[in-house]
């Protein structure tokens, strides 16, 4: 389990932000839900928390912010992420300002990039993203959506020990796709944070999944996400007390390594 995230403690699951205060565009009428939804989720002692600029253009950014302000800054740990269009210098520079604006804090725990450019030069974006932890607009910097390639020339640029995370798309269906990425990032020291662990909320019909649910009187999605946990941060969406309520047990359960190893079978 990761339960450290650069100098914080973390908790081994988080949650993610995409589809609160809308997608492409944002969307009011849910406001006070969904805050209520992130305070809650950090009352169940769930402290990381991955949003982006382009989640609800922005409004997604603004709901985090607003839920946080009950809680000590100092034990949350806040993920945001730069577009591909804000990834010159001083595009991405700016988008950090605006985003630490909208979370009404002072500093960001993580910076991503959120995917690649073809256009903007990697080197040109990395050292903008230097800049930004160099000055304190966050304490930590790293990519999403990076390979092993682009992230060997992310660490042959910055130095060893600057990328602090991969963000990738990991969940149990997609194992053999995210091997070498996690292979990788195992072997430099790169924590790998899991979007969509449960893929989108199609959980595989898996045998193995189902009877070690059984097994352990749990559901499959703390299957799932207590195996992820072995790899990675896992940040399902939180939609529901219900639904973090099962987030937040998952972390509790206890999988033997003759499951682990089935469940790695898939």
């Amino acid at each position: 389990m990761i339960k450290n995230l650069g100098k914080k403690s973390v908790f081994p699951v988080g949650i993610g932000t995409w589809g609160i205060g809308g997608k492409s565009t944002a969307v009011y009428e849910n406001d006070e839900y969904e805050i209520r939804s992130i305070e809650y989720a950090i009352s169940k002692g769930i402290n990381v928390i991955d949003t982006a600029e382009m989640y609800a253009a922005g409004h997604s950014e603004e709901l985090v912010g607003k839920a946080i302000k009950k809680f000590d800054r100092e034990k949350l740990f806040i993920i945001s992420k730069a577009w591909p269009n804000h990834l010159k210098r001083d595009d991405l520079i700016k988008s950090a300002r605006e985003s630490i604006k909208r979370l009404d804090i002072d500093y960001l725990d993580l910076y991503l990039i959120h995917w690649p450019s073809d256009s903007v030069p990697l080197e040109e974006s990395l050292n903008a993203m230097l800049f930004l932890k160099d000055n304190g607009l966050t304490r930590n910097i790293g990519v999403s959506n990076f390979g092993p390639v682009l992230l060997q020339e992310s660490l042959e640029i910055t130095g060893k020990t600057n990328i602090l995370a991969d963000e990738i798309e990991y969940n149990y269906g997609n194992q053999k796709e995210a091997k070498s990425t996690i292979s990788f990032c195992q072997k430099h020291g790169i924590k790998i944070i899991a979007y969509s662990p449960l893929s989108k909320g199609n959980i595989p019909r898996d045998k193995s999944i189902s009877n070690i649910a059984k097994k352990h009187g749990v559901s499959e999605a703390q299957v799932i996400l207590r195996f992820l946990m072995e790899d990675s941060l896992p940040i399902p969406k939180a939609s529901n007390e219900a639904h973090i309520d099962d987030i937040a047990e998952s972390v509790k359960l206890y999988l033997d390594q003759n499951e682990i190893d089935e469940l790695r079978m898939a």
